[in-house]
């Protein structure tokens, strides 16, 4: 009988000790996979951080820029404000104002007032800044909102009329004209004719006209002049004739 007690109690402990070596055995890869899922979160995040303290290095981003992050990839855009649409860069007034620094002028308002008869609101041609005597020249015209002829043209989207265009490119070739070898200070040049005008895009107030003009044809005994114009618009072009016609009164 003792021997039968000694003999289950001997059983039973050898099946204890084989559960338990079992329960450690099979706990020791669990451990060790835990142990590579850490450490391979850890190097996730150092090569995330990199790259964080990479990109902050990169970009300078000033006072009061936003982010934008598109899809999956985060890129990164400091916006502007020119015209409500996004820039990669903020220009100061100085920066801009300078982009015309060499643009020098030739002939002031004051000095077209003495070569042409026209006066406000007719009078198209604010300077010249470019100029070949009896040859060719290229004047400016700012348009804003506050020139009559937007009132009706048109109420709700005001455009520069077309017509007033061509009289622009005609008033700058006569510039031109006006200054031609055998005409009198003070004579009157009419506009005789245009062939070949092609509008190619609206003006709108707040446009700055280029414009250029190119004397042709000149016939001092009959003070008739032919030219050619074209006008431009942020480098665009906005306006081209192929011909204007012009008599000198005497």
């Amino acid at each position: 009988m003792k021997l039968f007690f000694v003999f289950i109690a001997a059983l039973l402990g050898a099946t204890t000790t084989v559960t338990l070596t079992s329960a450690k055995e099979a706990s020791a890869p669990s451990r060790r996979l835990q142990s590579r899922r850490q450490l391979r979160a850890s190097r996730d995040s150092s090569d995330a951080e990199a790259k964080a303290g990479a990109m902050a290095d990169d970009m300078s981003m000033p006072s009061g820029a936003e982010i934008t992050v598109t899809g999956a990839e985060a890129e990164d855009k400091v916006k502007g404000t020119k015209g409500g649409k996004a820039t990669d860069k903020f220009r100061g007034a100085a920066e801009i104002s300078a982009l015309t620094s060499s643009v020098k002028t030739i002939f002031s308002p004051e000095d077209i007032n003495g070569i042409l008869p026209h006066r406000y609101p007719f009078l198209l041609v604010d300077k010249v800044v470019e100029y070949e005597q009896g040859k060719r020249a290229v004047g400016i015209k700012s348009v804003t909102l506050n020139e009559p002829h937007f009132t009706g043209h048109f109420p709700d989207r005001p455009m520069m009329p077309g017509v007033l265009r061509v009289e622009a490119l005609a008033q700058l070739a006569g510039i031109v004209c006006l200054q031609m070898e055998g005409v009198k200070p003070g004579a009157v040049f009419f506009f005789a004719g245009v062939d070949g005008v092609k509008w190619k895009k609206p003006i709108v107030p707040g446009d700055t006209l280029v414009m250029e003009v190119e004397i042709t044809k000149w016939i001092s005994r009959f003070g008739i002049a032919k030219a050619i114009g074209r006008a431009y618009v942020d480098g665009e072009m906005a306006v081209e004739l192929e011909e204007m016609t012009f008599a000198i009164a005497k």
